[in-house]
């Protein structure tokens, strides 16, 4: 067991090493596309290593999330690189990510946009940038928790960043994300929560059995005339009730 272990994080290091040299080599020559095509490539190896294999629900709106600000219920790091594997995104992650081993700086190169949590000085900051690459036609995404939360339930959402949607008369793109077991009970080792590291994390995931991520792509919300919390809030309904949350148990 200890030796399988060992060759998946061998594995492991060995591409984010690819996908480290990918970024500092190859995006600076390429556009935005090509980088696009390239994140969702490494995404997809990257969960194939971690034996996560990826289902995705209601295919057919992905055409309508091309110019939409996309949001998520947040359950582990692998949420970045699910939603990737599918079409590739620009993140608003907190700061403390770029602390992390080769994967911050990688997230860094990639396009993450990076907020110190509980500044609002850091929303305004950012606020401008984001909403100029949803006019763009870029795919912003971020996870309106602002952290992670234990598969079962979805926690308050942060109205602030859906502004963003509001000024760029773009829509919001909701998405529900859970981890299952062959059986379709939820998978414990996916959750990432408490004083739990990125190794830690890791390390659990490659050690336990194969999981599926659920990917549910439902239906976008317009932002015409809406307020921001009023759009946090539908946003927050639509994914618990994806995720088989009842009324009462939000």
């Amino acid at each position: 067991m200890r030796f399988v272990l060992f060759c998946r994080l061998l594995r492991v290091i060995l591409h984010l090493i690819a996908g480290l040299s990918t970024c500092a080599f190859i995006f600076p020559f390429i556009g935005t596309a090509g980088r696009g095509r390239l994140i969702r490539r490494w995404s997809i190896k990257l969960l194939d290593i971690c034996r996560v294999s990826v289902q995705l629900h209601n295919p057919a709106q992905l055409a309508a999330a091309s110019h939409a600000l996309i949001v998520a219920n947040h359950v582990s790091w692998l949420d970045i690189f699910v939603i990737n594997s599918v079409q590739s995104c620009r993140f608003v992650a907190k700061s403390d990510i770029r602390s992390w081993p080769l994967i911050g700086w990688l997230c860094d190169k990639s396009g993450t946009i990076f907020i110190a949590r509980g500044k609002q000085s850091d929303v305004r900051r950012i606020f401008q940038g984001l909403v100029h690459s949803i006019q763009a036609g870029e795919r912003v995404a971020f996870f309106p928790e602002g952290t992670t939360a234990a598969q079962g339930g979805v926690l308050p959402f942060h109205a602030n960043l859906f502004e963003a949607a509001i000024d760029a008369q773009a829509q919001i793109q909701p998405y529900a994300v859970r981890y299952l077991n062959a059986d379709g009970s939820l998978h414990p080792a996916a959750d990432f929560i408490g004083d739990m590291t990125f190794a830690q994390s890791m390390v659990t995931i490659l050690k336990a059995p194969a999981m599926q991520a659920e990917l549910i792509q439902l239906t976008p919300l317009t932002s015409t005339s809406k307020h921001r919390r009023e759009l946090a809030t539908m946003a927050h309904a639509s994914i618990a009730a994806a995720l088989g949350q009842t009324k009462e148990a939000l």
